[in-house]
């Protein structure tokens, strides 16, 4: 009688698609797409800064990319779930969390219930407006968007947990906050409403660092002005342009039309 073959043992390897529920894959894929797009419009400086989301269903729960890929690299799969005490709950990944991230997008997750989206950035522009005395002028009308923006002083690099408290004080209820000497920092109800945020303030410095360098007299409209113009171009709910609901779908084409592998 011959003796039974053994087979060899088959290991079953599930997807990460298949190991999170539909809400969270959902979360996953738009948070690719905007740091995709966060690369393709060239908010990046190599492997530094971070967006996160809060994982649908929890309130100390956030995804955040792995610090040590591109943004250009990261796809649905490869974002880290972590906890506001620092637990990594799930990583697919090769890499660890960034530590400036974890402080800055905690802190924003564990204070703002209402703001589901942070994003942070190093831009030439965005550092350059950190550093003036005179903070974001008034400069355009999409400058105007922030006429009432927060400002935080620098501390050194962000990885003290204790400056948690103050980045929270001095971001109040803004949508953004301009870190001294440092960059820029927005946040939104969800990932479509904080990139349209970040794009609108980036654009925003880009524009003053341009009039400023033209040196020459600046306009700065009135104040009565300004203070209408801020109301008609804060987000509101049911303002699809404003809150960045009306934009995203077309974004995301322009994004399957170069790659669509920030869905995997």
């Amino acid at each position: 009688m011959n003796p039974p073959i053994s087979s060899p043992a088959i290991k079953i390897v599930r997807s990460v698609r298949e190991q999170v529920s539909a809400e969270e894959w959902q979360a996953r894929v738009d948070l690719a797409a905007c740091y995709r797009l966060v690369a393709m419009y060239g908010y990046t400086e190599m492997l530094a800064n971070h967006i996160s989301v809060r994982v649908p269903g929890t309130q100390d729960q956030f995804l955040i990319n792995p610090y040590g890929m591109l943004y250009e690299e990261i796809d649905a799969s490869s974002l880290i779930k972590i906890d506001v005490d620092g637990n990594v709950i799930f990583n697919a990944s090769d890499y660890g969390v960034n530590a400036a991230g974890f402080v800055i997008h905690s802190a924003i997750h564990m204070a703002r219930h209402d703001a589901a989206c942070v994003a942070h950035t190093h831009t030439p522009a965005g550092m350059a407006v950190s550093a003036m005395e005179c903070g974001l002028l008034p400069l355009a009308q999409t400058s105007m968007r922030f006429v009432h923006i927060a400002y935080h002083d620098f501390e050194g690099i962000a990885d003290d947990i204790d400056e948690r408290e103050r980045l929270v004080r001095d971001l109040g209820n803004h949508e953004a906050m301009i870190l001294r000497n440092h960059g820029l920092l927005v946040c939104g109800r969800d990932i479509p409403a904080a990139f349209n945020v970040l794009f609108r303030l980036e654009r925003a410095c880009e524009v003053q660092v341009m009039a400023m360098a033209a040196n020459t007299k600046l306009i700065m409209p009135s104040q009565d002005i300004l203070e209408k113009t801020y109301d008609k171009m804060k987000p509101r709910p049911e303002a699809a342009n404003r809150n960045g609901s009306l934009a995203w779908p077309a974004l995301l084409r322009k994004l399957d039309r170069l790659d669509t592998s920030y869905r995997n």
